[in-house]
């Protein structure tokens, strides 16, 4: 098993390294060529604290929404959480997961999770020949959401695969396309909704380097959609991440090992590929006192208009369970801050 872990990993490095430069040249400039953008946001108060550079970090079902190869380390029978934010333009995302590992981790991890988009009611109008050129009709409210499955498992102790499967729909609500009759206040009007499959994949090495993690993931893997007579592909993403607690040196030496037992503190670096923006650097950092709280901080660049993110967690553990409460803050220039809030628990 060990054997093949080894191989696999190289494999997926190989095909990994093959396939960034080409994904990179693809398209030279890559803004706003996708749909359904809400499947690339980010959920989790603490992978947003740490600039989502969340790929080699091992997790639970929450590591769906990233890397689902992560949710294979999982020592919890079961695992559940809920998160919500407060993004720009008074829009709120809702989104939940749980993951189940039974008979001790041999059939491997399931997971399930969702996502929600509330955009609240938007002004509906219709051109118009008045003075203001168009007419108030009302109001419509469009909306988002994805359900989906998660599996994972570790191939030996090292190495471990994931995959993820969603179907996502949106619904831009009806559009006015005509007149029922001439003169008549009757609109013709038009669905326009969508609905598509979409997987996730991922590995994660655990390079037997005291905690150095690597990872490989892509997401959003679909077919086209279309509405009308427009298609757009989703935003497929590819990233390479690296984690690894450099408290871990300080053991090594000898000298560290009782500050090892009381702090903690992760580095997490990505690089991602989205199909739709420019090449990322994702970096975060976390620091974690008596397994309990943590600080966090993180940022992503090239960016537009996102700043550094910030972000705390409270945690209590029993076994291989527990509880906690995640927060953090993103800045966005000229835009409000957005803020995540999370509960989860484990038992």
């Amino acid at each position: 098993m060990k054997g093949f872990a080894r191989i696999a990993t190289g494999c997926c490095l190989l095909v990994s390294l093959a396939l960034w430069p080409a994904a990179a040249n693809a398209q030279q400039d890559k803004i706003a060529q996708t749909g359904m953008k809400f499947l690339s946001f980010s959920p989790s108060p603490r992978a947003a604290a740490l600039g989502d550079a969340m790929s080699a970090m091992e997790g639970d079902a929450r590591n769906l929404f990233y890397n689902p190869a992560s949710m294979g380390w999982q020592r919890a029978y079961v695992s559940a959480s809920m998160a919500t934010t407060q993004w720009i333009a008074d829009i709120d995302f809702y989104a939940g997961s749980l993951s189940f590992r039974p008979a001790g981790g041999r059939l491997g991890v399931f997971g399930f999770s969702f996502m929600s988009v509330d955009f609240g009611e938007l002004e509906e109008t219709i051109r118009f020949d008045n003075d203001d050129g168009f007419m108030d009709i009302g109001t419509f409210s469009p909306m988002s959401w994805v359900f989906g499955f998660g599996y994972a498992r570790p191939l030996s102790d090292r190495f471990s695969v994931g995959g993820h499967v969603k179907y996502a729909q949106e619904n831009l609500a009806e559009s006015i396309v005509g007149y029922a009759t001439e003169g008549d206040n009757e609109y013709v009007r038009a669905d326009n909704s969508a609905g598509v499959y979409a997987f996730d994949f991922g590995v994660l090495y655990k390079t037997g380097f005291r905690s150095l993690n690597f990872a490989v993931d892509a997401r959003n893997f679909s077919q086209e959609i279309v509405y009308e007579e427009e298609s757009l592909q989703l935003p497929l993403t590819l990233s390479i991440g690296v984690s690894m607690d450099v408290m871990d040196l300080l053991a090594a030496t000898g000298t560290g090992a009782q500050g090892r037992k009381l702090h903690a503190l992760r580095i997490a670096l990505n690089a991602s590929n989205p199909r739709d923006f420019s090449e990322q650097i994702k970096v975060g950092g976390e620091y974690s006192f008596l397994q309990t709280f943590s600080l966090r901080a993180g940022y992503a660049f090239p960016s537009d208009v996102q700043g550094v993110t910030f972000g705390v967690g409270v945690q209590r553990l029993f076994g291989n369970g527990g509880f906690s409460a995640d927060y953090s803050a993103t800045t966005f220039d000229i835009f409000s801050t957005v803020h995540r809030i999370a509960l989860s628990f484990s038992l």
